[in-house]
């Protein structure tokens, strides 16, 4: 079920949440945090929704959309949206539409709808603040979510992150490589035991998640870490061995190669968003591991 509320008031789309909530028995008891949307672009807003609903399954959440409409008008005006049902997933998305002198006030509009003594995680899809944890929304918030990927220079992006840097940041990119890094330390731990004496990451260029991939072993090894533009793998170089874990551009299953044994064939396809996002909502912690990987990628040789 969607509604639209138009020029509007928070106490009455507060009232309509309440009269849903009523009338479907969605209880906001069942409700483990909030998480607060915030981008200016239509496609990826409607990606983003879609990607919270289908994560407020393992994470029933208050879903608080937040975009600008006419910024310049003269007259300050709320227009919302409520979606309740199969229409929100296992939550209830609010979406929030600020005009005129309101569009700068964000954080007063969402505070109205946050729901008391739970989690609250804000969520940049494309463009994100310099410093999240300094932006009004995201003060509001113990756990702040960007990506780089969807940036107009993912790389830049992705090494800005440490200089804007608070406990309780993270980045979907980090999140996309959760299994590749779990199968390469699964991979060194096994014998010889030999120290990693260096290390290639290769890939598509504008791909965050393999820069930030290049960092983590940067901060991990003593020796060489090189990022170059070509097929999509990693390898490590050991004393007596190659360890090479390569998967195509567009595949779902990844080879795993180690000199002298037989290549073994492993299920690695790309993260969609809301795995990731569902990931990253699971913890609410900060990320020191992330937060390595973020300073590793200055060591990083790129070619």
């Amino acid at each position: 079920m969607i509604i639209d509320l138009l020029d509007t008031s928070t106490t009455a789309v507060n009232k309509k949440l309440d009269e849903l909530r009523e009338q479907a028995g969605v209880v906001t008891m069942g409700r483990v945090g909030t998480l607060i949307i915030k981008s200016d672009n239509d496609t990826m807003l409607e990606e983003s929704i879609e990607a919270a609903n289908a994560a407020s399954h393992e994470h029933p959440s208050r879903v608080l959309v937040v975009t600008t409409g006419n910024a310049d008008a003269a007259e300050a005006r709320l227009d919302a949206q409520v979606r309740v049902g199969g229409d929100a997933g296992a939550g209830e998305v609010v979406v929030l539409t600020l005009s005129g002198p309101l569009a700068d006030h964000a954080e007063s509009v969402v505070i109205p709808f946050l729901l008391p003594d739970i989690p609250v995680v804000a969520w940049w899809p494309d463009i994100a603040p310099a410093v999240p944890a300094q932006d009004p929304l995201g003060q509001l918030a113990i756990r702040r979510i960007t990506d780089a990927t969807n940036s107009d220079d993912p790389l830049s992006a992705i090494r800005g992150r440490l200089h804007g840097y608070t406990a309780g940041d993270t980045d979907l990119a980090w999140a996309r490589i959760t299994y590749w890094r779990a199968l390469l330390t699964s991979a060194v731990d096994q014998k010889p035991h030999e120290e990693i004496e260096s290390a290639l990451v290769s890939g598509l260029r504008a791909e965050p998640a393999l820069d930030v991939l290049a960092g983590w072993l940067a901060s991990r090894i003593d020796g060489p870490v090189r990022r170059v533009v070509g097929e999509l793998k990693v390898e490590l170089e050991r004393k007596t061995e190659t360890i090479t874990l390569s998967r195509p551009q567009e595949g779902a299953t990844a080879t795993l190669s180690r000199t002298g044994r037989p290549d073994a064939l492993v299920p690695l396809a790309r993260r969609e968003t809301r795995e990731c996002l569902a990931e990253d909502m699971r913890r609410l912690d900060p990320d020191e591991i992330y937060f390595a990987a973020l300073g590793g990628i200055d060591k990083v040789q790129y070619a």
